[in-house]
Order: structure tokens, then sequence, then C-alpha cells
């Protein structure tokens, strides 16, 4: 045989494969959306853990295999619970993964699901230690319309290694158990979520609409059925303390993300650090935080919450300029136990802006916030306030933030660029130093 005709056989051969392939997967598809089955879909991933989530409303217990993509690779297999109680979503936990590796997984077929069989791949993130370069994506403020769909596709031709929803996501309006369960499978139900969150990461947390009202703080009543709904339907590493609240942290390479929950313990006891006032944190979350930045090695942390860190001048509570004690207590921490590279971010307004605070007197060096909102299309140009630390500003719908951290250098480098649903910058990308973000030797 010619080595022409050889490779032209190889080629036919790989596109039908390919076709194949692409076949299968869309009946599965089709299968899955038949019997009602979301996911799986990746949540929380480390350098060797992985989270996957479902929700399967068949009743039972459904097997997940998880291999490496090289040909001899003995998979892994855990089982997930998927019952009534937690409205059929299940995850399933897999431990000592290698770093930076791509796993392959796959829902072994069961008579329950008509021989149902869904595969995905996701990769493992960087052992902490590489010096290497990850992007992010964080976006808040989104619904299930063709807009939102819109910046989903965009976030997945971004090529980012995970995504962060910082709240509103979805919109829910209501703590009644029901409602809330329904809203987060309607929004999980979307094509081109699902398409994201086949293949990286997802983490997020809540903000006022999600969490069940405008404006609301921890004294919400039913945020209890709040907090069941979105755990059922999150799969991170942990939910607060286990019982109350929803903060959570995971490092990916040389970024680590703290996932602050700025609704559950508002105004529910007095301030940890000024008793006189009321809390924003609660003192679980702030211990939590201060130990979590003060033993943390990445070169950059980001701090992101639903709410914007300064104020919101509408009259409304929901913002940290209210609960300032408690900033400025963070700022001094920062300050005190000399904990370099610290960003802020936030969402909720509708509005894109980046501001770099003069903080050099109060945390030892300047800090930038970055506000990314909305992923939908409504905007609100009433909440794009004059601030004298104020770089940009945008008042455009469809948008998310990219965050790209790059440690190959000897100055590990961040860079923020906010683009819209067409891959556009909204103003100039930042690009910012450790160097220039810690505190003068």
């Amino acid at each position: 045989m010619s080595d022409s005709l050889s490779r032209r056989s190889f080629v036919i051969g790989s596109g039908a494969a390919l076709a194949a392939t692409a076949n299968s997967a869309a009946l599965a598809s089709a299968a899955a959306k038949e019997l009602g089955v979301l996911g799986p879909l990746v949540g929380h991933v480390g350098a060797q853990t992985a989270i996957l989530w479902a929700r399967i409303p068949i009743a039972g217990r459904y097997a997940l295999e998880l291999a490496t993509t090289e040909p001899d690779s003995v998979p892994l297999e855990e089982i997930g619970d998927f019952f009534a109680k937690t409205d059929f979503t299940g995850r399933w936990r897999f431990e000592e993964l290698r770093p930076s590796t791509t796993y392959r997984y796959r829902l072994v077929p069961s008579a329950k699901l008509g021989g149902l069989e869904i595969e995905g791949t996701f990769r493992t993130a960087p052992h902490q230690d590489l010096k290497t370069k990850v992007s992010l994506a964080f976006g808040s403020c989104a619904t299930e319309d063709e807009g939102s769909r819109s910046v989903w596709r965009r976030i997945r031709a971004e090529k980012v290694d995970g995504l962060i929803l910082c709240g509103d996501t979805p919109y829910i309006d209501s703590t009644d158990l029901t409602k809330q369960r329904q809203r987060y499978r309607e929004f999980s139900a979307v094509e081109e979520f699902q398409d994201i969150a086949r293949t990286i990461p997802v983490w997020g947390t809540w903000d006022d609409h999600d969490f069940g009202k405008n404006d609301a703080d921890g004294r919400l009543r039913g945020k209890e059925n709040a907090r069941q709904a979105f755990t059922e339907y999150r799969a991170l590493s942990n939910f607060g303390d286990g019982k109350t609240g929803i903060y959570t942290c995971f490092r990916y390479g040389p970024v680590e993300v703290f996932v602050i929950d700025a609704r559950w313990f508002a105004n529910t006891e007095p301030s940890p650090v000024e008793p006189n006032k009321s809390t924003l944190l609660g003192a679980a979350q702030w211990e939590w935080l201060k130990a979590g930045l003060k033993s943390s090695t990445a070169p950059w942390k980001v701090l992101a919450t639903g709410m914007i860190w300064d104020a919101k001048l509408n009259g409304e509570k929901d913002h940290w300029e209210f609960y300032a004690h408690e900033r400025r207590a963070i700022f001094d921490f920062i300050r005190a136990e000399r904990i370099g590279g610290v960003v802020l971010l936030g969402g909720d307004i509708h509005v894109s802006r980046a501001l770099r605070y003069a903080a050099e007197n109060t945390v030892g060096y300047p800090l930038y916030q970055f506000i990314t909102s909305p992923i939908h299309h409504r905007v609100i140009p009433a909440l794009n306030n004059e601030h004298p630390d104020l770089l940009f500003s945008a008042v455009k719908p469809h948008t998310f933030l990219k965050l790209t951290c790059d440690a190959t250098g000897p100055d590990p480098q961040l860079t923020a660029r906010f683009l819209n649903r067409d891959g556009e910058l909204l103003f100039d990308e930042i690009t910012l130093s450790l160097k220039d973000i810690s505190h003068p030797a």
C-alpha cells in the first residue's frame, strides 16, 4: 500500500470516528434531555481532587468512572446518591488525582436510565508550586435569555481554566424551596452553560436575588431553604462551616480565590471587629478569612463577593461601605500580616468598573477592585457613580471579566480584561505586577 493511500485511509477513518463520536454525543444529549438528566457537570477541581455534579430525576445510586486519556489508564469509580431529599441532585468526589492532567469521565450505563452513557473531559489544576499561567472568568447577573447564552459561548471560546459565578446566577427572588430548586434547574439546563460546565470547573456564591430578595441580609426568613438549594445545585469543596453560610476558597495555580458569603451572616450578630456594630461576615467567616489569607502561599489572592467593595449610593445596604468597619479590619489585617497580591472583586450593580484605591497608608500598597456585571442585558446607568479612584467604567450589557495570572516570569503578573459577548474589550486591559501589589521590603 502506498504512503499516500495509507494516509488517505487514515484520514477517512479518523473523520468517520470523529463523526461517530459526535453523533453518539448528540444521541446521548437528546436521551438525557428526554429523561430530564442534567450533567454530569464539573464543580470544584484542585490539583488532586475533583467533584462532579448531576441531577438524575430517577431515584437511585449511579456510578461515574474517571480515567486519564492514556490508553492503559485504569479507571476510578465513585457512586453517587440521587434521591428526592436533595431534589435528585448528587455528586461524585475523586481524590489522589494527578495535577495538570486531562481526565475523561463517563456516566456508567444503567438499566434505570435505559443504558444512557454520557462522557466528558476536564483538566486538573496545576501543582501550586508550578510557575504557570492560568485564566479564570468571573461573571454576575445572568438569566436564561439569548444574551446570557451568548456570554457563555464567548467564555467557552476564551478557553479559560475555570468560571466563578458571582451571584444573581440565577434570579430567584423567593426563599420557597420549590421555587429555589426550580430556578436552579432552569439555569442549569441552559445548553450553553452546560457546554462550559462539562469541561471546566465552576465555583460560585450568591447575591441578593438568588439568596431570596433584593437587598436582603441574613435576617431573611427562609434563608435555610436558599442554602439548601444552593448546596444541592453547586459542587463546591465546602459550604461555609458545613451548617451555616456558603463561603469557600480554592487554589488554582498562582491564584487563590476566597469566595466570600456576604448575605447569610449580614446583620445577624455583633461584628467581631466592633461589637457595637452589626456584622457582615460573621465571627466564623471572619476567622476563616484571616486564617486563609495568612496561610496562603499563592502570589495572587482574589477576595470575591457578590456585592461591591465601595458605596452603591442608591439607598440600599448591600455594599461594603455599609460595613466599612469590617472592610477596614480586613485591610488592617492585610497590612499587619504583610499579605501581598490581594485584589478585590464584586458584581451586582449592572455596570463594569475598575478602581485603584490609594491604600498605601491603610494596606501598604494600592488596592484594585474589579466589578463585573451584567451577563444579561439590563444595565443601571445610575449606579455608575463618580469616584476619585475610578479608572474605567462601562455601562454595557453581556459582559464578564477574564483574569489571567502569569507566574512564569520573575515577577508574577495579573491581567484584567473586561470583555463583551463578541470578545471586545470594554476598556483598556489592566496589568498588575506583584512587586507593585506587595509591601515594601
